[in-house]
This record gives C-alpha cells, sequence and structure tokens, in this order.
C-alpha cells in the first residue's frame, strides 16, 4: 500500500491561515434546522464577528444514510435569513477548500496511516458488524490486532484484507482538556475505547474527519452541543497524536422542551421553518435563540444580529440547559413588532392580510397600521379580518354593551341619527368621519362611545375589532359602511 510522501501534507499545512480567530459551522444536511443547531450556528458566527475573524460554513455529509434532498439548500436559506454571512463555504470558495466533507475523501486516510506510523493509531482486521465499529462497542483489551508485528500487518495489507484503522488511546493515566464554559475535565484512559477513524470503505467516521477538517481549516474555536463533552479527550489525544495545537473548545448545554426533554422534531418541537411560518419574525427569533443559555449581563434583551456579535462573550454561556419557552418568544416577537417601521410591517403582514381580505379595493397597509400594535404573531392577523369581505351574520346582542351604556333600542336610534350624517360626508378620511360623529354625539347629548360602539358593531358584525369605529368605517369605504348600518338599522327594527 503506497502513502504520500511529506509533500503531500506540506503542502495542506501551507494554505493552514493563521493569526485571526477562525470558526466553523458544519451541519449534516439531514432536512430542517432546529433551534439547538441555529444556536450553534449564531453562537459561532458571534465568536468570529466579535473577533473580526472568518466564519466558515462545511457540509458534513459523510453519513449518505442520513442526507435528505434539498437540505443543503434549507442550510443557505436559513443561515442568509438569520443575517449569518459565511466568509467561505462551498458556495464561496477559499483558501483551504473544498468545504464539503466528501470532497474530501482523499485527505482523511492518508492522515490516518500517519497517526499509524506515529504510534497513534493501528490497523484492525477484525471481524465486527457496521453498527459495532459506529457504537464504539469494542473492547480494547481484547483486539488481538492492537499489538500485531509491523511485519504481520503489512502482510495482511499486501493480501488485501479487510481492515479498519482504529485510535491507539493509552492504557494507563488520565486525559485533560480545557472547555471554555465547563473548565477543566480530565478522564481515566482506560475509559476511552479505539473508536474507529477509518471505516471499511475507506471513509472517515465522524469524529476523525471533524478533527482533520478543523486543523486543515485552521478552527480556532470549536462550538458544538454538551453531548460532544465525552469525545473531546479522544480529540485531544487525536491533536496530540499529530503534534497539533489544540482548538478553544466551546460546548454548549442543550436546549430543553421542558426541565426532563431535549426538544425533538419527532416530539413535535418547532425547527426554525416551523417558527417563521407559525407567524414568528426572523430578527425576533435569532434574538431569542440567542439568550438560551446566553446573558450579555445587565437588563437588556432586545439585541440585533450586529448588537449580538459585539456583546457576545463565551463566558456569559451557562453549564445549564436552557428551557425553550414560547410565550417568552412570543414576547419578543411581539416587541419586534410593535418597534417595525409602518411601511416594513406592511410589508411583513400583506401576505397574512391578504389571506382573509380578498377585496382589491381594500388597502391592506392601512390595515396594517391598525394591526400593529395588536399582534404579537402575523399568523394571528388573518383572524381578526373576517368582516372586512363580507358582514359576518351577527346576534343583535352584541348592541349590548355595559361600559358604553349601549342596548338595542339606543343603538337603533344611534344608527338612524349616524346614517344622514355619514352620507351628507364629502370627504371620507379619519379626520371628517371623527369630526362628524362628535359632532353628532354632543348634538345628541350622549357620550362619544354610546354612539362609537353601535356604529362599530353595525359596520363590523363583531365584538373584538382591530380599530375603532373611524378607522374601519375609513378603510371599509363610504358606500360599503352606510350599506352596513342601513344592514344593522333593519336588524334592529
Amino acid at each position: 500500500m503506497t502513502e504520500p510522501n511529506e509533500k503531500f501534507f506540506e503542502e495542506l499545512e501551507s494554505r493552514i491561515p493563521t493569526g485571526e480567530v477562525r470558526t466553523r459551522f458544519a451541519p449534516s444536511p439531514t432536512g430542517y434546522m432546529h433551534v439547538g443547531n441555529l444556536r450553534t450556528a449564531l453562537y459561532t458566527w458571534c465568536i468570529a464577528r466579535h473577533s473580526g475573524g472568518k466564519f466558515l460554513l462545511r457540509i458534513e455529509d459523510t453519513d449518505q444514510a442520513r442526507l435528505v434532498e434539498g437540505a443543503v439548500d434549507v442550510i443557505y436559506n436559513t443561515l442568509t435569513d438569520c443575517g449569518l454571512d459565511w466568509d467561505e463555504g462551498p458556495d464561496k470558495g477559499g483558501p483551504v477548500g473544498p468545504y464539503v466533507q466528501t470532497e474530501r475523501r482523499g485527505l482523511y486516510l492518508p492522515y490516518a496511516q500517519r497517526l499509524v506510523r506515529r504510534g497513534h493509531a493501528y490497523y484492525c482486521f477484525c471481524e465486527k458488524a457496521a453498527s459495532e465499529e459506529d457504537s464504539g462497542d469494542f473492547e480494547r483489551e481484547a483486539d488481538p490486532c492492537r499489538d500485531l508485528p509491523e511485519a504481520e500487518v503489512q502482510r495482511r495489507l499486501a493480501a488485501g484484507d479487510a481492515y479498519v484503522i482504529r485510535q491507539k488511546i493509552p492504557q494507563e493515566g488520565t486525559t485533560t482538556f480545557h472547555d471554555e464554559i465547563f473548565g477543566d475535565v480530565t478522564v481515566p484512559n482506560k475509559d476511552l475505547d479505539d473508536q474507529v477513524l477509518i471505516k471499511r470503505d475507506g471513509l472517515p467516521t465522524y469524529n476523525f474527519a471533524n478533527v482533520i477538517d478543523d486543523h486543515l481549516m485552521g478552527i480556532t474555536h470549536v462550538v458544538r452541543g454538551s453531548e460532544y463533552l465525552s469525545s473531546s479527550p479522544k480529540y485531544n489525544l487525536l491533536y496530540e497524536g499529530f503534534g497539533w495545537d489544540i482548538p478553544k473548545y466551546v460546548h454548549c448545554p442543550p436546549v430543553m422542551r421542558d426541565a426532563h426533554s431535549k426538544m425533538s422534531k419527532r416530539h413535535g418541537d418547532p425547527s426554525y421553518e416551523d417558527l417563521v411560518e407559525e407567524g414568528y419574525l426572523r430578527a425576533a427569533i435569532v434574538n431569542y435563540v440567542a439568550l438560551l443559555g446566553w446573558a450579555p449581563g445587565g437588563e437588556r434583551e432586545i439585541y440585533s444580529i450586529r448588537e449580538l456579535a459585539e456583546a457576545f462573550d463565551v463566558s456569559g454561556i451557562s453549564k445549564s440547559p436552557a428551557i425553550f419557552d414560547k410565550e417568552k418568544l412570543t414576547y419578543f416577537n411581539a416587541t419586534y413588532i410593535r418597534a417595525m417601521e409602518p411601511a416594513e410591517f406592511a410589508a411583513a403582514a400583506e401576505p397574512y392580510i391578504r389571506q382573509a381580505v380578498k377585496n382589491p379595493a381594500i388597502d391592506p397597509a392601512a390595515i396594517a397600521a391598525l394591526l400593529q400594535q395588536r399582534t404579537e404573531v402575523l399568523t394571528d392577523i388573518p383572524g381578526k379580518l373576517g368582516f372586512f369581505d363580507a358582514l359576518p351574520d351577527y346576534d343583535t346582542e352584541l348592541y349590548v354593551h355595559k361600559k358604553s351604556k349601549s342596548d338595542k333600542e339606543s343603538s337603533l336610534t344611534m344608527l338612524e341619527a349616524a346614517l344622514p350624517v355619514l352620507e351628507a360626508l364629502p370627504v371620507w378620511d379619519d379626520e371628517h368621519i371623527h369630526d362628524a360623529m362628535t359632532s353628532l354625539a354632543e348634538k345628541l347629548e350622549v357620550k362619544n362611545a354610546k354612539l362609537m360602539w353601535p356604529v362599530r358593531i353595525a359596520a363590523t358584525g363583531t365584538a373584538v375589532t382591530p380599530g375603532g369605529a373611524v378607522e374601519l368605517c375609513r378603510i371599509l369605504g363610504q358606500e360599503e359602511t352606510l350599506r352596513r348600518l342601513r344592514d344593522g338599522i333593519e336588524r334592529l327594527s
């Protein structure tokens, strides 16, 4: 078996950028972006941007069985939507490409062979099922291949015997690694298995490819879930076996649906795409996800994506799991909606308004102006607007309202008085409608509410509406408002 000469390694090593913070988000294209993945991407991006460094996107697609068609586009679209721009990646290139793992296949076996030569890995010819290899369920001490004579190894390789390459974990002592959140962690080497680095098909395992790619891409900070803490001693031993610098580890605690269960798509917990479809704004999602397990200090909660990068410090990440609270996310979303420019909200709301209001004569921007201070999530909007296209068949009990001192008899009187006044208006806008109504109330010697309540009920047939009588009549238009008031008079007569 021929192995690459030193020039192969020297050329790869010479490409590694130095002197800057370099982070990477390395998702597997399995179909959707769950909240924990998005948080990892966000923290990774923040570390790079806070330091003026580089943020890389790498696609880890070695597990071909789990790939989902179109999933790479989901990754691109989600990161772009959230404002997480990357400096190097499959679509942008860069000095240490390619940035797709299956396109790097030729790199891993030579590095595994190099590790064998350095005494930190070995060829294993034992018959093991793929499931056993993947699970790490392997008794190191019982493996006769761990200490095979070199001549026997070469004979079997020359004979074409099937093999895997395993990491050769020291049998004595301990391994200590440092994590930026959890501090120093020490593990007895006897508790670590001789994990597979190269499988029988010549492809690397996830753990091995990760280390090789992170080194060759000059990654300085590795951000991942705390479930990988147990693998970190083996990562450390690989770095040490090659004589490489060890990156800074940032292991984030999990995002939980409650005190006992991690979030899971299988259990109906939402992905990023689901939250967008449920009417949450992208900026609100990003802001809320950033605070799932990270505290910037102080009372402030609302941050733009750029402000998050400026404020971000890994020392603010908690060791404790974060609970995903939909009500808290809804609070963030409502806050963002109320802070939007009116034109920006109108553009975001229009598709939802048009789900309920099909009449092209009605301006969705006019409705949006009423909704902005009353909306928590965009998907609430259609349910508030059913009366615009058609007056519902309502119960006249709606005219009875204690606070405005309205009943059916007084409401009929108010509508009969309002109809000719509104019919005579030469200009149909808020100012003219309002002034006409308040003047009429003064003339009738009643409070404004006693007149406005029945007019609004007649115009909408709905108890709770986004906006008062004046705005709703203006949006409906003079002709339609008068038609509905006549209908109300008929219902009450």
